[in-house]
């Protein structure tokens, strides 16, 4: 018990210092526009990379069972390691969108064996306050996910190149603290073997399909809001005369603020249910979706943040809450495996929804646009609604 104890936040910090890693592009994409031969949408393009390299690494690492068959906290390190190096190699010169995009590639590869990997790590130690524990995770990834853009501001009076440098020391710096302190959990059960059948088998149980579902639905907004924060408060200030945003902190703390509710949904699961918890996080995130075109006529700066960091804590809150029913549905042998499967199908998922908004803001200035964030939501709420979980 005491053990659990400790490796609980060495989880969750080496889990905040490695997916520092996946914005790390979004902080400096201005620097990057400045500096090397790239449109005005390389946003979207880059963002779409990194996370179409999680999709192959996911699926990857799923139909081979990797975390199941060998030691979570190795393959945890040596992704880290490969992780930082690619993203320290935006570091070099003469980058061109080709380039910029492989390595925003490999990046996400290797972040397949990190987020989801990490998740495993946790499920290995907790059975009791699983989702408790998954809800610090979690919260791990927002701030991690959050913190390239506070490093921008931070950071403002040198090269956007300390960004990426602060990023990959820190995903070094994870990786190591997971391999030295992190031995493999008591709850463990490693695969006997290559099984590319448990991908596909583990979909026939009827509450795994439906968490999965409900999962896939929150998945399609929310990796799109959070590429989009900055477009969202640029278009609100460009929108109202005299506006003026600092938009690398606020985008910090929009995204960061989710790990809060990361953890306050995992808490509140325990006492009035997993399922419950997520469904009302997914519904709220629904509801701003919808009224976020509202929000550009109201004239107040200070309503329009306060939307933005509401919305940027329900959005995630159910994250770990899904992660928690996928566990709880799956035979101990095959939670890895089925952990990484639903992450690569989800990190799919979000490709769709970031190109189709990207288009959608690149063709037209209507702020009718992030309506289309609702869809995943709504379908979401339809497989939960049904659901016996």
């Amino acid at each position: 018990m005491r053990l659990s104890k400790v490796i609980l936040p060495i989880i969750v910090i080496a889990q905040f210092c490695c997916t520092s890693l996946w914005f790390a592009s979004n902080a400096v994409i201005n620097d990057l526009v400045t500096n090397y031969p790239l449109e005005q949408n390389a946003l979207g393009h880059l963002t779409t990379a990194i996370q179409f390299g999680f999709i192959i690494g996911t699926l990857l690492f799923a139909l081979f069972t990797i975390a199941d068959r060998f030691s979570p906290s190795n393959v945890f390190f040596l992704s880290a390691l490969l992780g930082a190096f690619c993203n320290m190699c935006l570091l070099f010169d003469n980058q061109t969108f080709i380039s910029l995009f492989t390595l925003r590639f490999l990046t996400g590869f290797f972040l397949a064996g990190i987020y989801p990997i990490g998740m495993k790590i946790a499920t290995d130690y907790y059975q009791k306050g699983l989702g408790k524990s998954l809800g610090f995770l979690v919260g791990a990834l927002v701030l991690g996910t959050a913190l390239p853009h506070l490093l921008k501001e931070i950071l403002s009076d040198f090269s956007w190149k300390h960004v990426v440098l602060t990023t990959s020391v820190l995903s070094l710096l994870g990786g190591i603290s997971m391999l030295i302190f992190v031995p493999n959990g008591p709850y463990r059960k490693a695969g006997t073997g290559l099984d590319l059948s448990v991908c596909f088998s583990v979909f026939k149980h009827i509450p795994f399909r439906q968490a999965a579902f409900g999962y896939f639905g929150h998945m399609w907004e929310l990796y799109a809001f959070w590429t989009f924060v900055p477009i969202l408060l640029k278009a609100y200030a460009n929108s109202h005369q005299n506006t003026h945003f600092n938009i690398p902190l606020l985008s910090f703390f929009i995204i960061a603020i989710g790990a809060i509710s990361c953890v306050l949904g995992g808490c509140l699961a325990e006492k009035i249910g997993t399922k419950k918890v997520a469904f009302s996080a997914l519904l709220l995130s629904c509801i701003c979706c919808i009224c976020c075109p509202l929000l550009f006529f109201v004239g107040s700066e200070s309503l329009f943040i306060a939307f933005l960091l509401f919305w940027g804590m329900v959005v995630i809150a159910d994250s770990p809450l899904f992660a928690t029913l996928v566990a709880q549905n799956t035979p101990a042998k095959e939670k890895g495996t089925a952990l990484t499967i639903v992450n690569c199908i989800g990190f799919a998922i979000t490709i769709i929804s970031i190109q189709l908004l990207g288009s959608l803001v690149h063709f037209s200035s209507s702020i009718l646009v992030f309506l289309v964030l609702a869809i995943g939501p709504i379908l979401g709420l339809i497989a939960l609604r049904k659901s016996k979980l």
